[in-house]
């Protein structure tokens, strides 16, 4: 990593942590809490990142910051890959809170890196197998996908953060037939679309996860966008303050809309 992406990194991920006014449940495990910032502005729903590794801590100070925009905002933990989560458990935790946290209430959907890969898994959940236990056609108003993990095969191929997708599929010997329903590309590739409107916004300076990642999903998705912004990280997108996530903010009142 350049000394660029690694100030980059300490600078984001050192901020300190904001509390939540509310915490919440959407389930038994101790996993499955949510942090609430609370309003009658439209809903988002939060998805960290962290290579489907770590918790939710260090997204709690852009939630603050959308709270004080004027959204309501829920930040959901989940089981984490090389703990209790993995495949099946971190995409039943995710479609469990989806399922539950807005309460029939509209929302968008955002998530950033790993959490951006979640997200666009979710909206897809409607192109799953109806016997699967993750379908639904209830899906989201809007997703907004930061720097996320658009393809999980170019994921395990570029061997990202250690082979951090092959952990969260169980290891090569499963990934293959796991691949098809936890690959948000290969899922929007089976229709060409998800039926959710959908933004990616991804840094052209990203060094954690390849910007061809987005552009080859908004390729494959007809009704996503993609937003390349010229010299931005892996992480300035979620850092308060920051002139892209101004940006995000935007994106957010626009995808609220609908």
């Amino acid at each position: 990593m350049s000394e660029y992406g690694e100030e980059e990194e300490r600078r984001v991920l050192g901020l300190a942590p904001v509390p939540p006014p509310v915490r919440g449940r959407y389930g038994d495990r101790p996993e499955q809490e949510y942090d609430l910032w609370p309003g009658e502005g439209p809903l988002v729903v939060l998805l960290h990142g962290g290579f489907w590794r770590y918790d939710r801590t260090h997204l709690t100070p852009l939630a603050a910051h959308l709270a004080r925009h004027g959204f309501a905002v829920a930040l959901p933990g989940f089981r984490l890959s090389g703990g209790s989560g993995g495949y099946p458990e971190t995409f039943d935790d995710v479609a469990l809170a989806l399922d539950t946290i807005p309460g029939g209430r509209p929302y968008v959907l955002a998530g950033h890196s790993s959490g951006g890969h979640l997200a666009l898994w979710a909206c897809a959940r409607g192109l799953l197998p109806p016997e699967s236990p993750w379908f639904t056609r209830d899906l989201p108003s809007a997703v907004l996908a930061l720097a996320p993990v658009a393809d999980l095969d170019a994921t395990i191929r570029d061997r990202l953060s250690n082979d951090a997708a092959l952990q969260l599929l169980g290891g090569t010997a499963l990934a293959a037939d796991r691949l098809p329903l936890a690959d948000p590309l290969s899922l929007a590739r089976t229709t060409g679309t998800t039926g959710v409107p959908t933004v990616l916004l991804h840094g052209a300076s990203d060094e954690e996860v390849p910007p061809a990642q987005s552009t080859a999903y908004a390729a494959a998705h007809r009704d996503a966008e993609l937003v390349v912004l010229p010299g931005t990280g892996h992480y300035t997108p979620i850092e308060p303050g920051a002139e892209a996530c101004r940006t995000v903010i935007d994106i957010l009142e626009r995808l609220s809309r609908h």
